[in-house]
């Protein structure tokens, strides 16, 4: 995915924190129009620091990647993308997960296919209650 894929989550109110580290981090120096985005990519050395940064954001929006298991084990609101057929952890045919009780997962109807993806987790955004820091 690319963050263009992810500009239907722009919201009034909302602010998105880029996480992203490697080659992709770059996509943040120009988001999509409309988008309040601050990287924070260049500001993490570890999981020190990612653990810090998810325990003061309301949520975590990704696809399956290691910040996302750190929200989790923190109790801390994810989000989950995942591809159609997703890694065996994630099961199948449901949205939550019994090792997770903090997550959500989104899955791809078909394969390829993250727009309806996107589009769910937008409709689901626009309700989101705010949170406070752990």
């Amino acid at each position: 995915m690319t963050l263009n894929d992810l500009a239907p989550l722009t919201q009034p109110g909302v602010s998105f924190l880029a996480l992203q580290k490697g080659a992709s981090a770059s996509q943040a120096d120009a988001p999509p129009a409309g988008i309040n985005l601050l990287s924070l990519s260049d500001d993490i050395a570890d999981f020190d620091d990612t653990a810090a940064i998810l325990c003061v954001i309301d949520l975590l929006i990704s696809v399956d990647s290691s910040p996302v298991h750190l929200a989790c084990a923190l109790g801390r609101p994810a989000w989950v993308m995942l591809p159609y057929e997703p890694e065996w952890r994630w099961l199948l045919a449901r949205d939550d997960s019994p090792w997770y009780p903090s997550v959500t997962l989104f899955r791809q109807p078909q394969h390829g296919e993250w727009t309806p993806v996107v589009e769910a987790m937008a409709q689901q955004l626009a309700q989101w209650p705010r949170l406070t820091p752990c």
